[in-house]
């Protein structure tokens, strides 16, 4: 069941959103007190409410959502840095790819139960859009960057630990595909398509090769990576190519 917020304008222009059900929710699932409601009133406000609601001035959640990303991107970062010391920058890189995808957030979205209280407009809730998964996923990221600016990196690191980091530790990342056939899989959602791999220059002493590879979907390059062997070299360029698809 879905339960939405609602919004009531006030009488000094400013506006109040029911949040009763997401400060229960990251209480009672989560353990996070919510201490500043606007974070999280421009988290779960989605563009498709401004635009058919305009004359409440609100601010729709995609500034947030590009704080949430940086947070994101920081938070598993460090988590492989320091929990994985025997992986390669490349192999980090293809894995925090599989990670951060459009697909996995917005798993991770629903999984939470952020996806219950997003506001949306008329025509993207006749759309479907709340199972859209580049909604969930930025409604994911939105809600991260909300949290981050109202309890801080904490409270972030408390919540990946309970929802990514155990998935990271029990493999569900690596048995999924490396970042070659994410990408692949990725692309060919639109039909066929043909990825090539070109190995564009080398660099460093001959015992610590480095290999610079760029792939390419026709004539366009989408991604480069870095690696000391080839192969890592182009599962870097796929996991930089996912996610340059997701910005």
């Amino acid at each position: 069941m879905v339960v939405q917020p609602y919004f009531i304008e006030i009488e000094e222009g400013g506006i109040f959103m029911d949040l009763s059900g997401v400060k229960a929710l990251l209480k009672d699932r989560f353990d996070l007190k919510m201490q500043d409601e606007r974070h999280y009133i421009e988290a779960f406000t989605h563009s498709s409410y401004v635009n058919e609601n305009q004359k409440l001035s609100l601010e729709d959640n995609e500034r947030i959502e590009f704080l949430g990303d940086a947070v994101l991107e920081l938070v598993v970062s460090n988590y492989l840095y320091r929990h994985y010391p025997e992986m390669d920058e490349g192999r980090m890189s293809s894995l925090r790819a599989l990670i951060v995808r459009e697909e996995s957030l917005a798993k991770r979205c629903v999984e939470c139960g952020f996806d219950q209280f997003v506001r949306l407009g008329n025509g993207e809730e006749a759309s479907n859009g709340r199972k859209r998964p580049s909604l969930l996923c930025d409604l994911f990221e939105s809600v991260l960057g909300a949290i981050y600016l109202d309890l801080g990196l904490d409270a972030i690191e408390h919540l990946m630990s309970l929802t990514i980091y155990p998935k990271i530790k029990n493999g569900e990342f690596t048995r999924l595909s490396d970042a070659k056939t994410a990408l692949q899989e990725e692309l060919q959602k639109d039909g066929a398509i043909q990825l090539t791999y070109e190995l564009e220059r080398e660099s460093g002493p001959a015992h610590s090769k480095e290999f610079h590879v760029a792939v390419r979907l026709s004539d366009e390059i989408i991604g480069r990576g870095v690696g000391h062997s080839k192969k890592a070299a182009e599962q870097a360029a796929a996991a930089n190519a996912l996610t340059m698809l997701k910005k």
